[in-house]
C-alpha cells in the first residue's frame, strides 16, 4: 500500500510531505511514514536539513480519532516525536491551514517551526475530554509560560501565527508560498549553524515558576467557572505543575498516566460522541449525497426586529448578500442600527476586525418594499408566532418570488404543514428554527415538511454549515424536538414545587447535574411573561381532567417576570443577577398547592433528576418512534447546543444510556403508578430497548 508520507529533496533541504487528505491526521500509517522519512534524511550524507509539510489545506490537525479506544499500532506518537527530536540534523516544521493537538505536538518535536500567516496551532484535546499526550502538556510551558500554556490547553483554542511567533511557539513567519520559504529558512538555519534546539532541554520560562504551587490553585480558581464539572483541566493544571517541578521524562509519565485516567473516563466518552454525532446528523438517509443543490447566493428576510437582525447576521458575515424587509422605515432604521451596534460590539470586543465588520455591514441592504425580494434565492420569514401573520407572509412571498425560490419560516413550534398549504408550492417550504440570539447560538433545527422537496433539504443543510451552524433534521410537531422535549421537562419542575420542593432546591438539583442553571432560574432571564402568555393563549384547549400548575401564572399576575422587572421566581437586587429565594414566592406556592389538594413533602435531589429528566428521555423516545427525529443522537446535539445540557455528559439520550434504560423503565413505571394519567405514559420503544438490553446508540445503528 502506498504510504501517505513521501520524502524528496529540493538541494541538500529534505522534505518530509504528509499528504493524508482531509486533514492529515496522524494515522499509523502517517506516524510509520513520518518516522520513516526522517531515518532517511537523516542517513542522507547530501541532506542538511529536513522539513516536515503537509498537503492540502492543512498541515495535521490532531490524532485519527478513528484509532481511539483500539489497540495501540506501532510506531507510537511519542516513538515518531522522539526520533524527529533526536535527529542530529535540524528538523523544521512547516506549517499552514492547523496544527493541532497531536499534529502540534509533532511539531513542538522540531528544531524550528515556521508557518505563514494565515495559520493557527493549539492544543484541543480538552474538547474531547482529554489532555495533550504526545508531551504537549510538558513542552509547550517551556515555550509559552505557564499561564498561557494553561489558557492555551484548558480552552482548547488555537492561537494565530503572529501571537505563535511572540509567544515562541513559531521560529518565523513566511511570506509568499509555504515550500520556498521553509527552504530559504531550512538553508539559513544550516548556513548560520544555529543549535539544535530541543523544547524538552529549556528552562527558561519555566524556571521562575519552580516552587509556585500557588500559580496552579489561583488558576484553578479563576476558571472554575469555566471548567465547572469537567475531569480534564484538572489534569492538564497538574500536568503543567509537573512540566515546572519534575525532570522532563518524569512529567511526560506522569503526563501519560493522566492521558489514561481522562482517556477511560466517561466524559471523555461524552465528548467524543457528541464531536462524532455533530457530523452524523448533516447525514439525511433518504437524500443522497449527490443529490442538485439550488442556488443560494442571495437572501431575503422578512422582519428586522432581534430574531430576523440576528439570521441576517449570519449570512452577512459568511458573504452572502441580505435584503432585510420591514413594513415601516422607523422599524427598519432601528433595526439595521441594533445589528451595527453588535458588531461594533464585536469589534471592541477584538473579536472582529473593522475591515470585517464592513464588508459585512456592506452585505446587508434594507427595504419595505416586497418587490426588492422578487430575485432572492432563500427568504426566511421572521415575524409574529401568531399563525394568521405568516400566512399573510407566505401568500406576499408567493406573489413575488421567483419559481425555486426557497420560502421559510423561522418558527418554533407552528405548523410548518399549514403554512406550506398555504402557498401554491409546498415543496419550496421549509421551516428554519433558529435559536435566540440567532447571531451567536450554533443550533438550527431544520424542520421538514410532509411535502418539502430532496434538493431544498439538501441545500439547507449544506448552508447551516456555511453560515456556521449545526442543522439537525427534525419533523412536524408541536415543539418540534427541542421545545417539545423542554414540555416534560419544566411541566415536572413545576409540579415538584407544588409538592414541596423549593425552585432553588430544584435549579440546585438541575445545576449540579452539570446545567448552567435551573428551570426557573432559566425563566427569570428569559421572562416569565413570554410563556404566560402562551398559555393565556390555550388556555380553552386545556383539559379539566388533566394537571395543571398555576404557580407561575400566579407570579405573573403579581407583575414578577424575572430579572428585567427584579423580581420572578426570585429577588434580585438592583445590579446583580444574583436569584435570592423570595419568601412570598414560596408563600403563593404553598397556597396554590393546597388549594389544589396537594400535600407537601420532602422531596430529594434524586427525585427532582428523575422527574425532569427521565420524562425527557421518555418524551425523546416517542419522538423517535413518530420519526420525528432521525436519530437519538441528533436530539443530542439538538440538546447540546440549544439547551446547555452538559457536553461531558453526551445529551439527555446518552445520559440515559448510562444512567440504563431499565433503570429509567423502572422509575417512569414508578412515578406512572404515582401519578396516574397521560403525562408518564411510556414509550413503546423505550420498554422494548430495555427488556431487550439495547440502548439508544443500539437504536441508531438498526
Amino acid at each position: 500500500m502506498t504510504s501517505p508520507v513521501s520524502f524528496s529533496k529540493r538541494g541538500a533541504i529534505g522534505i518530509v510531505n504528509v499528504n493524508n487528505q482531509p486533514v492529515n491526521a496522524l494515522s499509523q500509517a502517517v506516524r510509520q511514514g513520518i518516522q520513516d522519512c526522517v531515518n532517511e534524511g537523516a542517513a542522507d550524507a547530501a541532506v542538511t536539513a529536513i522539513i516536515i509539510i503537509g498537503e492540502g489545506r492543512t498541515y495535521m490537525a490532531g490524532a485519527d480519532i478513528t484509532e481511539f479506544g483500539k489497540p495501540p499500532m506501532d510506531p507510537s506518537l511519542h516513538a515518531v516525536i522522539e526520533t524527529i527530536e533526536d535527529t542530529k540534523k535540524p528538523v523544521i516544521s512547516a506549517i499552514h491551514g492547523t496544527a493541532l493537538g497531536g499534529g502540534l505536538e509533532t511539531a513542538l518535536a522540531c528544531h524550528y517551526r515556521c508557518a505563514v500567516a494565515s495559520a493557527k496551532v493549539g492544543l484541543p484535546e480538552v474538547n474531547l475530554g482529554i489532555l495533550p499526550g504526545a508531551g504537549g502538556t510538558q513542552r509547550l510551558p517551556r515555550l509559552v509560560g505557564v499561564e498561557k500554556a494553561l489558557d492555551m490547553m484548558t480552552t482548547g483554542k488555537p492561537i494565530g501565527a503572529k501571537e505563535a511567533l511572540a509567544q515562541g511557539v513559531i521560529d518565523h513567519i513566511v511570506d509568499g508560498d509555504l515550500l520556498d520559504g521553509a527552504v530559504a529558512y531550512a538553508e539559513q538555519v544550516v548556513a548560520e549553524g544555529k543549535p539544535l534546539v530541543r523544547v524538552q532541554d529549556l528552562e527558561d520560562k519555566v524556571a521562575p515558576a519552580r516552587g509556585n504551587d500557588d500559580i496552579y490553585e489561583n488558576y484553578r480558581k479563576s476558571v472554575a467557572r469555566r471548567t465547572r464539572g469537567f475531569f480534564a483541566p484538572d489534569q492538564i493544571i497538574d500536568c503543567v505543575k509537573d512540566a515546572v517541578n519534575l525532570p522532563f521524562a518524569e512529567g511526560l509519565k506522569m503526563e501519560r498516566e493522566r492521558f489514561v485516567k481522562c482517556m477511560t473516563s466517561p466524559q471523555a466518552a461524552g465528548l467524543m460522541y457528541a464531536f462524532f454525532t455533530e457530523r452524523a446528523a448533516n447525514k439525511i438517509p433518504d437524500i443522497p449525497r449527490d443529490t442538485p443543490l439550488r442556488d443560494l447566493n442571495k437572501v431575503g428576510i422578512i422582519g428586522c426586529g432581534t430574531m430576523g437582525g440576528g439570521i441576517a447576521m449570519n449570512f452577512a458575515s459568511a458573504g452572502i448578500p441580505v435584503t432585510i424587509l420591514e413594513m415601516s422605515e422607523e422599524a427598519l432604521d432601528r433595526g439595521l442600527g441594533i445589528i451595527k451596534g453588535n458588531y461594533a460590539a464585536t469589534v471592541k470586543k477584538g473579536r472582529l476586525s473593522q475591515d470585517r465588520m464592513d464588508a459585512a455591514m456592506g452585505n446587508i441592504t434594507g427595504t419595505s418594499n416586497y418587490e426588492d425580494l422578487s430575485d432572492v434565492d432563500m427568504v426566511i420569514e421572521a415575524v409574529f408566532e401568531e399563525m394568521d401573520v405568516k400566512h399573510k407572509v407566505f401568500a406576499r412571498l408567493d406573489e413575488v418570488c421567483k419559481p425555486g425560490t426557497i420560502l421559510a419560516t423561522n418558527t418554533s413550534g407552528l405548523d410548518v404543514n399549514e403554512i406550506a398549504d398555504g402557498t401554491s408550492r409546498p415543496g419550496d417550504v421549509v421551516g428554519l428554527h433558529f435559536f435566540s440570539p440567532a447571531n451567536v447560538m450554533r443550533l438550527l433545527e431544520v424542520v421538514r415538511g410532509a411535502k418539502t422537496e430532496k434538493d431544498v433539504l439538501a441545500t439547507v443543510m449544506k448552508m447551516t454549515k456555511s453560515i456556521g451552524k449545526i442543522g439537525v433534521m427534525v419533523g412536524v410537531c408541536e415543539g418540534f424536538v427541542g421545545n417539545r422535549m423542554l414540555g416534560p421537562y419544566l411541566r415536572e419542575a413545576n409540579f415538584l414545587i407544588e409538592e414541596g420542593a423549593t425552585p432553588a432546591q430544584v435549579d440546585a438539583a438541575v445545576f449540579n447535574l452539570g446545567l448552567a442553571m435551573g428551570p426557573f432560574t432559566m425563566s427569570d432571564l428569559a421572562g416569565n411573561d413570554v410563556g404566560w402568555r402562551i398559555r393565556k393563549g390555550k388556555a380553552g384547549e386545556r383539559r379539566n381532567d388533566v394537571r395543571y400548575s398555576d404557580v407561575g401564572d400566579r407570579i405573573c399576575e403579581q407583575g414578577w417576570f424575572g430579572q428585567k422587572t427584579k423580581r420572578g421566581w426570585y429577588i434580585y437586587e438592583e445590579g446583580s443577577r444574583t436569584p435570592k429565594p423570595d419568601p412570598e414566592v414560596e408563600a403563593i406556592i404553598r397556597q396554590s398547592a393546597k388549594e389544589n389538594g396537594i400535600a407537601q413533602r420532602d422531596i430529594s435531589d434524586q427525585e427532582i433528576i428523575e422527574r425532569c429528566f427521565y420524562s425527557m428521555v421518555n418524551e425523546g423516545a416517542k419522538i423517535l418512534e413518530e420519526g420525528m427525529a432521525i436519530r437519538a443522537s441528533d436530539i443530542d446535539v439538538i440538546w447540546l447546543n440549544g439547551y446547555g445540557f452538559p457536553s461531558y455528559r453526551g445529551g439527555p439520550m446518552m445520559w440515559g444510556d448510562t444512567e440504563g434504560l431499565a433503570n429509567v423503565v423502572d422509575r417512569l413505571k414508578h412515578y406512572q403508578a404515582e401519578h396516574p394519567g397521560p403525562f408518564w405514559e411510556i414509550s413503546p420503544l423505550l420498554i422494548r430497548l430495555a427488556s431487550e438490553g439495547k440502548t439508544f446508540a443500539d437504536y441508531d445503528k438498526e
